[in-house]
């Protein structure tokens, strides 16, 4: 089926193709991806009946001519930073016309903390996508509801985003990294013997972790700092941007916990030390609990249970 089988209205959502495929516009590569192969199966013409052709065809049209062209743009790293752009710019325009008064969803939202602004969003979007290809003859529909969701939280987002002042990690001692295997000659019948290098990915994650942090993406900067956390435990710089990261949602507790825990590997951490006073860390004394899993769970457990933001934390930010 060609594209003109689609409306013009409908082959114009591609400006958002986060929309078109259903996902918030925090989703990373492998969300893409994921994505992608759920609407594949879901839009295959087996799925549909033989006495349905017009849903088959139009769910295959949808494949083809809108959920593909999606795909093709957001795989590509430097694509999606080039949409981002323009739905931010799209967002800011949207935000000063006061559009977000037509869509009580988005309405909604915008009076919403930045922090509840953003489960709210991430919420609403899962419901919305699986809702939106159940019926080709109603996505379009269910797909403007995720434009207009996604230009209300693009809206809420800082037009200058924080920037850190944050030295590069500091390869903790005790810890040398591997070494290649140095090369010399092979002699005439000696089979070559291949030891690849072991890659320390842990600072790939911490500077994505930055970049998240300073676009105010908090929760995949979380992600990216867990997991550089699990590769490289002993690094002071981790934790404490990590705890950076809880403190700008508000999350005293756990920001307590890692900011303390990056003092501990490093009693001089820049940051760690920047923000002790606010989160009543006493820089001298060494409370150790049990273990540190025993604490960052604990600390994960409350924060489930956090309802409302502690006392204005942006205020108290800024004058710093």
């Amino acid at each position: 089926m060609s594209q003109t089988f689609l409306p013009t209205e409908w082959l114009k959502q591609l400006s958002d193709p986060y929309a078109v495929l259903g996902i918030p516009v925090t989703a990373d590569e492998k969300k893409i991806l994921a994505r992608y192969h759920v609407l594949a199966k879901l839009l295959h013409p087996d799925r549909y009946t033989n006495n349905d052709s017009l849903e088959k065809e139009l769910g295959t049209a949808i494949f083809t001519c809108l959920v593909n062209p999606a795909y093709e743009q957001l795989k590509n790293k430097h694509k999606r930073q080039d949409i981002l752009e323009s739905l931010r710019s799209e967002a800011i325009a949207w935000k000063k016309k006061s559009l977000y008064l037509q869509s009580a969803v988005a309405k909604q939202m915008m009076a919403m903390s930045a922090q509840q602004a953003d489960s709210f969003y991430q919420q609403a979007i899962a419901t919305y996508a699986e809702a939106q290809y159940k019926s080709p003859r109603k996505c379009h529909q269910v797909t403007k509801q995720i434009i207009t969701l996604n230009l209300a939280y693009l809206s809420l987002q800082k037009s200058e985003p924080l920037i850190l002042e944050v030295n590069p990690p500091v390869k903790p001692k005790g810890n040398p990294q591997p070494v290649e295997p140095q090369e010399r000659e092979i002699t005439s019948g000696e089979k070559a013997s291949v030891h690849p290098a072991v890659i320390n990915y842990a600072p790939r994650h911490y500077q994505r972790g930055l970049q998240y942090t300073k676009q105010g993406q908090w929760a995949i900067a979380v992600q990216e700092l867990r997991d550089a956390i699990k590769l490289e435990p002993s690094n002071s710089d981790y934790y404490a941007l990590l705890g950076f990261v809880y403190l700008r949602q508000s999350f005293l507790g756990m920001a307590k916990v890692y900011m303390r825990q990056a003092l501990k590997l490093n009693p001089q951490q820049e940051l760690a030390l920047k923000y002790a006073k606010y989160l009543k860390i006493d820089c001298m004394d060494n409370l150790d609990p049990p273990s540190l899993a025993k604490a960052i769970g604990i600390a994960a457990i409350l924060s489930k249970f956090v309802t409302k933001l502690e006392a204005n934390l942006s205020q108290v930010l800024k004058s710093r």
